[in-house]
């Protein structure tokens, strides 16, 4: 396997020489904390034995998110996590996804429009659960962000796993959705659509020409939740590229899959 290392080692000055410019600071220090990760740069922990008192040293890992040494860890805390929330309910998964005439717009303002898109989804969708027939309280849920689709293009969208309830705090009352249908598609599409774009527009940011009258929103049963949330966890704390995509380094050429 090809380590993302040694090539961050290899083409590291040729990156900064060609598109220095272009460069964030956010950039940077990914390639500082990758380039320094379990080694004596990072400085160690000291590991002693309660019983026999003997001591090894280990080099500390950097944490940063796009290294592919050290997310696994935390992926599993995370995972822990959330599975020690799940309800004994039926749960469903969400996906919204944003426009591909949106995504120049995205990328030059990041901050703004992943802000205003999870909170788009997140209000859009409990607003649906106040709504809804046999729901009619306050909804439960975890959303994700992802910026890629599998293929590696830019593709903002968000995963939102739902559990089939809701509280009504008025009647201090917990109600159970019955069956594997939770909301309609097409109709959290129109409500996300119309609530971005005049997100959008309350935050100044120019929207493009073209903007198609159809979004796409799916919304399916996903089971008891457990599969949603792993799929979901090998995902959230990994960068773009893993090392197992990686398949050659010759002639100062890179190939992924």
């Amino acid at each position: 396997m090809i380590g993302l290392v040694s090539i961050i080692r290899r083409y590291r000055s040729n990156l900064e020489t060609s598109h220095g410019q272009r460069l964030l600071p956010a950039h940077r220090r990914a390639l500082d904390a990758m380039l320094r990760c379990r080694t004596p740069d990072a400085g160690h922990i000291r590991l002693q034995c309660p019983d026999c008192r003997s001591e090894v040293l280990r080099h500390q890992s950097c944490g940063q998110r796009s290294c592919p040494q050290c997310q696994n860890h935390e992926a599993s805390q995370w995972l822990d996590r959330q599975q020690a929330k799940l309800l004994p309910v039926e749960y469903f998964m969400a996906t919204f996804t944003l426009p591909s005439e949106l995504r120049g717009l995205a990328w030059r303002h990041q901050k703004i429009v992943y802000s205003l898109l999870c909170a788009t989804v997140s209000s859009t969708l409990r607003d649906f659960g106040h709504d809804a027939r046999g729901l009619g309280g306050n909804i439960g849920l975890t959303l994700v962000l992802h910026t890629h689709a599998r293929n590696l293009d830019f593709h903002p969208h968000c995963h939102v796993v739902v559990p089939g309830g809701s509280l009504d705090r008025a009647r201090q009352q917990w109600r159970r959705k019955r069956g594997r249908y939770l909301f309609n598609a097409k109709a959290l599409a129109q409500v996300f659509r119309a609530r971005l774009l005049d997100g959008l527009n309350r935050a100044g940011l120019p929207i493009p020409g073209g903007i198609p009258h159809v979004w796409v929103v799916d919304c399916r049963h996903v089971g008891k939740g457990e599969p949603a949330l792993k799929y979901l966890s090998r995902y959230l704390y990994r960068g773009v590229i893993s090392e197992r995509s990686i398949v050659d380094d010759r002639d100062g050429q890179v190939t992924f899959t």
